[in-house]
């Protein structure tokens, strides 16, 4: 089994400044799943009225796009490290353009589940090439801090999008969104054919070219550095997850909220986390995204605790949930782009496959939450704090015994 380069020693730290054009591009290839996602959830209604179907048999077409997310992004890992990142990035854009185009002719329910997973199998590409991408163009603390930019243009999308999607379905038929999304993916599949210049090394062209996909994951699994970043990011993703799966139950059903006032709510979470996104790429400057995780995931920890401690026993109400329940969302702000960075650090040769892997292991155990969450049927805080405080806790422990962040590592 090939072995795998774990590097070390830490690097005198030198500022460089991504190009606007690169981060908006990779900004906007990463949010094609995320807008595909938010932008047609208010639709769902009306989808399940015009094929005179149940109300709740539209929302297989979340689980068939979800389920295209976690296969798409498995093959197009290895595939950018053997063939380069611009083929299998032009082929995932068409393709999610194609799948796009479908969705908004579907004359079926069945062919609008369908094409949601292709639409997804498309859409995938762009998280894992955006974060092989980032690896190859900067070092380990640079890349980190361009994750970090590149999570204004992720979180504004869950903010932007629903609206956008309400406002058009109040207005038009829910197909009018789906022309939208084709559109976008249109427009994404020039931007990349004329824009993108290829940014795979030398050195992970030749590697690849000798390894075999399921001998590069094997390699990687052996790691327990990566499967200690892996589990890390992976499980503070199930919190997200059991978050965004809770949200409208707790805030409208158990708390009584306008949807007015959800939407800001939920907004206001999400700024938390990107203002965080920010703070940490000015911390870059300063430390190893090692140092800050290794920082950062006691202090969420503890907050964690403070939302269950309240949500089981009554203590501080409402206020005793939202308020340790804002900084848990922006503490999510240090940790994404940090634990990704230090994954991809792992073994840069084989970047395009650690993406991959780690994205695979991050939707996994995301989906797991946020089907517990769900199976409960209960709107109040006390299952989205006991799976938020168990995810955590096992982000924390998989961080400190597999990853163990405080070892040297290359700046």
């Amino acid at each position: 089994m090939a072995e795998v380069e774990v590097v070390s020693g830490p690097e005198p730290f030198k500022l460089v400044k991504a190009p606007v054009s690169l981060v908006l591009m990779l900004g906007a290839i990463t949010a094609l799943p995320p807008m595909a996602i938010d932008m047609y959830l208010p639709s769902l209604p009306a989808i399940a009225r015009t094929f005179n179907a149940p109300p709740g048999a539209a929302q297989a077409t979340i689980a068939s796009f979800l389920a295209g997310m976690g296969i798409g992004q498995l093959f197009y890992g290895p595939a950018s490290d053997r063939f380069g990142r611009r083929p299998p990035l032009i082929f995932g854009v068409a393709l999610f353009f194609a799948a796009s185009l479908v969705c908004a002719l579907s004359p079926s329910l069945p062919v609008l589940i369908a094409a949601r997973f292709v639409q997804a199998l498309g859409g995938a590409v762009g998280q894992v090439v955006g974060r092989a991408v980032v690896r190859d163009r900067f070092d380990h603390r640079n890349g980190a801090r361009v994750l970090s930019i590149l999570m204004l243009v992720w979180g504004l999308a869950p903010i932007i999008a629903p609206l956008i999607g309400s406002l058009l379905v109040t207005f038009a038929s829910w197909r009018i969104v789906f022309w939208l999304i084709t559109g976008f993916g249109g427009l994404m599949m020039v931007w990349i054919l004329f824009g993108f210049e290829e940014s795979r090394s030398a050195e992970t062209a030749a590697h690849a070219r000798t390894e075999h996909p399921f001998r590069a994951y094997l390699a990687l699994l052996s790691s327990p550095s990566l499967v200690g970043y892996s589990l890390a990011l992976a499980f503070n993703g199930a919190a997200v997850f059991a978050y965004i799966s809770a949200a409208p139950g707790l805030l409208e059903g158990h708390y009584g909220f306008s949807p007015v006032l959800f939407g800001l709510v939920f907004s206001l979470n999400s700024l938390g986390m990107i203002a965080m996104g920010q703070i940490n790429a000015r911390l870059l400057r300063h430390y190893t995204p090692e140092q800050i995780i290794g920082y950062a995931r006691p202090a969420t920890l503890v907050m964690a605790a403070l939302l269950a401690g309240s949500a089981l026993t009554g203590i501080g109400g409402m206020w005793g949930v939202l308020v340790p329940l804002f900084f848990i969302i922006g503490s999510f702000g240090f940790f994404g782009a940090n634990a990704t960075a230090a994954g991809l650090n792992v073994d840069p040769r084989r970047a395009g496959s650690i993406s991959a892997l780690m994205g695979g292991v991050n939707f996994a155990v995301g989906a797991v939450a946020s089907a517990a969450v769900s199976a409960f049927h209960d709107t109040g805080p006390r299952p989205m704090a006991v799976t938020i405080l168990l995810s955590i806790t096992l982000s924390a422990v998989a961080l400190y015994t597999l990853a163990r962040p405080g070892r040297a590592q290359r700046g």
